[in-house]
Order: structure tokens, then C-alpha cells, then sequence
């Protein structure tokens, strides 16, 4: 996962940057390196509380979403909203992988999946399924429609979101 990004045309800052990480450098001082960085707010939680990290995970996936340039970025980033605007989800370690929607009972790096796989179609729909991007569990035209599928699809008694390794 990126903990940080950005575009430059200028090697030298490039080099900076890397230089920088290559020394340990902090987050922060990669920054003052390299004007390009931005940092993406992952994994900055200081004392690994398994909430904190969750939630920093989210608000990485939520501004990764609003910032892609794909012709779907709308749809996915609407599947994304749609998922952390309900709570049973919100409180799940969430993570992606081909445009798919997947969530854990663990932080990284070791995740437990649980619940269904949802997904964000080229076409504008919206896919949920049991097993990786296959939408055997039903297609729908809105994201909050497959997320409501997905949280009706959610063992009961889940416990917080815990240290995963």
C-alpha cells in the first residue's frame, strides 16, 4: 500500500525522494525532500490501535478513489462511499485488488477476509459475490443496493477489527 505518491518530471527530485526513503527518513521529511510527494495519510498511526489503523485505511481508499482517471472512477468511487457510509462495513478492514471491494476482520498484514467481494463494473454496475470479482450473488444498477446485499451477507457477532500479525 502507498504511503506515498506523486508525479514529477524531474529525476533529481525523484532521487531525492528515494534517497530519503532509503535512509529511513519520516514520512514528513520525504515531504521536505521532495516537493512532489504527497503523502496518502496511510498507516500513520502511531500506536497500531487495530480502530485507528481501519479508519486510516478507509480515508486512504476514499481520496485513492476520488482521485483516479479511469472512465469507472465514478462508479467505483460510488461503491466506495456506499460501503463506508454503512456501519457494519465502516467497522471492517477494507481492501481492494482489481477493482474489487474485499474486507477483513484483521488489519494488514495479515488480513481474515469475511463477507462477500464486492465489485465495480466498467458498465456502471455494481457486482457482489462469494468468491473473488465473480458476481454469483446477484448485479445491481446502484452501489447502495449491492452494499446492502453485502451487509445482509455478513456473519452475525463480529468483534472489532483486530492487529493482524
Amino acid at each position: 500500500m502507498p504511503l506515498i505518491d506523486g508525479r514529477t518530471d524531474d529525476l533529481a527530485e525523484v532521487a531525492r525522494a528515494a534517497r530519503a526513503w532509503h535512509v529511513g527518513a519520516a514520512l514528513q521529511d520525504i515531504r521536505r525532500a521532495a516537493a512532489f510527494v504527497h503523502l496518502t495519510g496511510r498507516f500513520e498511526v502511531p500506536d497500531h490501535d487495530p480502530a485507528r489503523l481501519t479508519e486510516s485505511e478507509w480515508q486512504g481508499m476514499r481520496q485513492e478513489a476520488g482521485e483516479l482517471e479511469y472512465a469507472w472512477q465514478e462508479t467505483y468511487q460510488a461503491l466506495i462511499e456506499a460501503a463506508y457510509a454503512e456501519p457494519a462495513l465502516r467497522a471492517l478492514y477494507p481492501f481492494t485488488s482489481h477493482w474489487s471491494l474485499r474486507f477483513s476482520t484483521t488489519t494488514r498484514p495479515r488480513l481474515t477476509v469475511i463477507g462477500p467481494c464486492l465489485t465495480a463494473g466498467s458498465d456502471g454496475t455494481y457486482g457482489v459475490g462469494r468468491g473473488f470479482i465473480t458476481p454469483d450473488l446477484g448485479l445491481f444498477t446502484t452501489a447502495h443496493e449491492a452494499v446492502a446485499l453485502a451487509v445482509r451477507r455478513l456473519p452475525t457477532g463480529l468483534g472489532p477489527t483486530a492487529l493482524g500479525g
